[in-house]
């Protein structure tokens, strides 16, 4: 049998949450009668209204602190885990020059209207991130970075004249979905536009993607918050340029 897990809060086991949230009401005592309503209907019970402040004339935005009933089992959580090896910048290097004799490729851009390159450039430019150094590090490693607001055909077509072996897409504007619709747009505009034998790899990341609708989104992976270029480096290189098989 599992063991279930509750929130800790003040104490071990006391279930407390913080929750935050914004309602487009103007601050008054109605309003933040109806953020600890919400709380209520979210199933905190009690739920103290900790923090109100006023967004303007129409919004308020709320922190609630309470206690819930829900528990946590462990052994139901789904996730993507990593199923490859963490490779270092030299092993990366190693193993494209020895397996594949020439250097990979890489195309990356934030398609759309999203005008956020920090992601993108946290994992191509050389400064990296989170103290490794990004792709452009790589010496087996061919980085294109056509930066903010590319068009999907733009995208397509700078893909297939630097023979792109991977591209990489960021997505941080997620509002009504935009990052799900453009991922979707995307991959199919490679799939229209490739053999299936010859499409890149495409690889999508961005802080709000669910890690596990690779298949649904059309793309051979997902890499969410937190991602460093060490991560992406290793699941090229996995990919393609893998171990030969000795049997």
């Amino acid at each position: 049998m599992s063991e279930v897990l509750v929130p800790y809060g003040d104490t071990r086991g006391d279930a407390m949450v913080q929750v935050s949230f914004t309602l487009p009401m103007a601050h008054s005592k109605v309003a933040e009668g109806a953020a600890a309503q919400l709380a209520g209907k979210m199933g905190i019970d009690p739920a103290l209204v900790v923090h109100a402040k006023p967004l303007g004339p129409d919004f308020t935005f709320f922190v609630v602190y309470g206690r819930v009933n829900h528990v946590v089992d462990p052994t139901q959580v789904v996730v993507v885990e990593r199923d490859y090896p963490l490779l270092s910048p030299k092993e990366v290097n190693a193993a494209i020059k020895r397996r594949l004799r020439r250097r990979l490729t890489v195309v990356g851009a934030c398609i759309g209207t999203d005008a956020h390159t920090v992601g993108i450039d946290a994992i191509l430019n050389i400064k990296g991130f989170a103290g490794e150094k990004g792709l452009e590090y790589y010496r087996e490693l061919k980085v294109v970075n056509l930066g903010a607001q590319v068009a999907v055909p733009q995208l397509v077509e700078r893909a297939r004249a630097e023979k792109a072996d991977v591209v990489l897409v960021s997505q941080v504007v997620t509002q009504r979905d935009a990052h799900l619709l453009n991922t979707r747009e995307m991959s199919a505009a490679f799939r229209e536009s490739y053999p299936s034998d010859k499409r890149p790899l495409l690889v999508v990341g961005g802080p709000r993607f669910d890690e596990k609708m690779a298949d649904e989104l059309g793309v051979d992976r997902i890499f969410g918050r937190g991602t460093t270029p060490g991560e992406v480096a290793s699941f090229i290189t996995s990919r393609l340029a893998p171990p030969r098989s000795t049997t």
